[in-house]
């Protein structure tokens, strides 16, 4: 049985964890590009991700996204698709239903790819809508990876400009280690029992005000 939640002290805590495997970056069409799809369109389960350039302030124009991340448990590749597009082959596998794509508010990602893309996306598995089955309220990635793995990540390049000429080694470890440790998570959640939080559970923590309120009406 899973952890309903986490406080960020526990958090710090655990051990900090990356991706341990082989980074790729993609940004054009070519035999780098092949093998990526090739290596993935093999996977029964991808990580997924996206990153986009943050905006800071209103007048700043809204970036839309910037990387498209997929992991596998060894290799993860960074498609720098303001640069590559979303090419048919790449879009084949977002569109696979035999291929798992698992992620964090995916539908928020996929929206900001479609915007770029004519995919039709399938195959994709929400960590955020399944979670509860599993007896975790918690939903933020960082949060889902100390219950579910019992490790921290770093969330420290999460606002960078991933829109730079090159990414740094920071960007890259940050990158895949969000694609991977959604696979991760879905791996550990499959392979353990089930244990559906309550519909008390389920409901919103009430603050010591919204208490009061109630006993007041």
């Amino acid at each position: 049985m899973f952890k309903i939640s986490v406080t960020p002290e526990e958090i710090e805590k655990l051990q900090m964890a990356s991706f341990p495997g082989e980074i790729v970056v993609i940004d054009h069409f070519g035999t780098k590009f092949l093998k990526a799809v090739k290596y993935l369109s093999s996977q029964n389960v991808i990580g997924f991700d996206t990153e986009s350039r943050p905006s800071f302030s209103p007048d700043q124009p809204h970036y839309g996204v910037s990387l498209l991340q997929l992991s596998a448990g060894d290799k993860a590749f960074l498609f720098r698709v303001k640069k590559l597009g979303i090419p048919r082959s790449l879009k084949k596998i977002l569109s696979n239903n035999k291929i798992i794509k698992v992620g964090a508010a995916v539908a928020d990602d996929v929206r900001g790819l479609r915007k770029i893309s004519d995919l039709e996306p399938d195959g994709f598995v929400d960590l955020q809508k399944i979670v509860w089955e599993y007896g975790i309220k918690d939903k933020s990635v960082k949060k889902m990876s100390a219950i579910i793995l019992g490790i921290r990540i770093s969330k420290t390049q999460q606002l960078s400009n991933w829109e730079a000429q090159n990414l740094s080694e920071a960007q890259k470890k940050y990158a895949s280690t969000d694609a991977w440790v959604c696979r991760e998570m879905y791996l550990r959640l499959m392979a353990s029992p089930k244990n559906p939080l309550t519909p008390e559970q389920m409901a919103p923590v009430q603050n010591n005000n919204d208490q009061d309120n109630s006993k007041k009406a």
